[in-house]
């Protein structure tokens, strides 16, 4: 079997066989295969497109790459949850405990935030000693003894994904549904959940701008994950605006603690009680939504959802205190507040501005060897549709530099739209996919 004749093949149009995909995948993998031919085939599937048989066979030979998490030493029907990212977005903080509280197992592997969007893994280490690193062995017992545990990903997950990426993000050639949907779903099949529940953004803070290309991968995750064998959901939800009123990650964690009191904003409570009830469909915890509903508000009623974040925060030797008292968590040195600048309703945030000036403040990442400072942040007095006097607070800055505090608040003015008449209201939850 010869490169060339693949990429001919794929360029004038033909379907690539399971074989053909598995050598290139392999070669590219190992080295044997160079990046001018792997760039090559890649130009050739962004305007060729793929079959569903062939993006079955990429995501697979990409998720067998490296290791397979097994998963079977695990008791119970292990659902997974993967957002494809956003602004504000903190709610494995809060949905975990939720659904293991429930009696879900979720045994979830994270990553950092890099650029505007956060990361799990760092919103968690706003608790003091809290550690992702932890051994297979730990994180299975962890999981059979408290419901969930979150690690790191490993280097050996997906190899082929993480090299491909890298190679089409240099080439113009990520913007493909299928390498995209293939790229999320061999982590995802690689990471060994039984279910999995996907958090589709759409929106001006989210990769998929349009509701169309949102719904359209979606679909295209659907399809991979059920022809793996896996029972797979996705969920579109809105990113227009920030998710909640907070930005930053000890400041996520505490709207995501006052989520779990019963006391988060609506938006990210109707997402959490969403995504929650289709992963307690999927693993067959409840027959409806209306049931699965009535689960997740019981244990977010009787506390042992907040209690289960303790517990899981201590098993990864995190200071469980912080989840009773979040006044232990990051705080930084100034707080103040953006006045609006006129009068009117707020008709537009842009979404992604805002996930920026988390990123100024120091709460983000503008390389993978950036500190991130878990202080900083923004808190949203107004959202979208909120009417706003002149000179009242349109949100609080949270920062420890004067400079960079000044140009987090020019930015969001700029990224704030306010008008005399309220926006159209839309929904928040704009679909959901089986």
């Amino acid at each position: 079997m010869r490169m060339y004749d693949i990429i001919m093949k794929k360029r004038n149009g033909g379907e690539l066989t399971k074989e053909e995909i598995d050598f290139f995948v392999e070669g590219y993998t190992k080295g044997k295969i160079p990046d001018y031919q792997a760039a090559a085939l890649m130009m050739a599937v962004y305007f060729r497109k793929m079959t569903e048989e062939e993006t079955l066979a990429l995501t697979m030979a990409m998720a067998h790459s490296g290791d397979m998490l097994d998963l079977r030493d695990i008791h119970g029907f292990k659902v997974d949850k993967h957002s494809t990212g956003g602004v504000g977005d903190k709610t494995s903080l809060a949905l975990t405990p939720m659904v293991a509280a429930c009696g879900i197992p979720v045994a979830k592997m994270s990553g950092r935030g890099l650029g505007h969007t956060g990361g799990t893994i760092d919103k968690l280490e706003s608790f003091p000693g809290f550690t992702t690193a932890l051994t297979r062995e730990r994180f299975i017992e962890n999981v059979n003894r408290i419901g969930i545990a979150i690690m790191g990903q490993t280097a050996d997950l997906a190899p082929a994904d993480k090299k491909l990426y890298a190679l089409r993000d240099v080439t113009a050639t990520v913007d493909n549904m299928s390498l995209i949907a293939s790229s999320i779903m061999s982590k995802k099949l690689a990471a060994g959940a039984d279910g999995i529940v996907l958090d589709v953004k759409t929106g001006s803070g989210a990769f998929m701008k349009s509701e169309q290309d949102a719904r359209a991968l979606a679909q295209e995750m659907v399809t991979i994950g059920r022809n793996a064998g896996r029972k797979t959901i996705a969920v579109i939800s809105d990113m227009d605006q920030p998710l909640g009123y907070t930005v930053g990650n000890a400041l996520e964690v505490k709207e995501a603690i006052d989520t779990l009191k019963g006391k988060g904003p609506a938006d990210f409570t109707e997402l959490c009680m969403t995504l929650g009830s289709q992963m307690l469909i999927a693993a067959g915890k409840a027959e409806d939504s209306d049931t699965a509903g009535q689960m997740l508000r019981q244990v977010i009623d009787d506390g042992s959802a907040l209690h289960r974040l303790a517990e899981f925060v201590e098993a990864q030797d995190g200071d469980s205190r912080a989840v009773y008292e979040p006044d232990m968590l990051p705080v930084a040195e100034i707080i103040r507040p953006i006045a609006a600048p006129k009068s009117g309703y707020i008709e537009k945030i842009r979404c992604d501005e805002v996930g920026i000036c988390s990123l100024i403040l120091g709460g983000g990442r503008e390389t993978k060897e950036s500190k991130i400072d878990l202080s900083v942040g923004l808190v949203l007095c107004r959202k979208a549709g909120d009417y706003v006097r002149e000179g009242e607070p349109l949100v609080m800055v949270h920062a420890n530099d004067e400079g960079r505090a000044r140009e987090a608040e020019r930015r969001y003015l700029a990224a704030c739209t306010i008008a005399p008449t309220p926006p159209r209201r839309r929904a928040f939850i704009k679909d959901i996919i089986h």
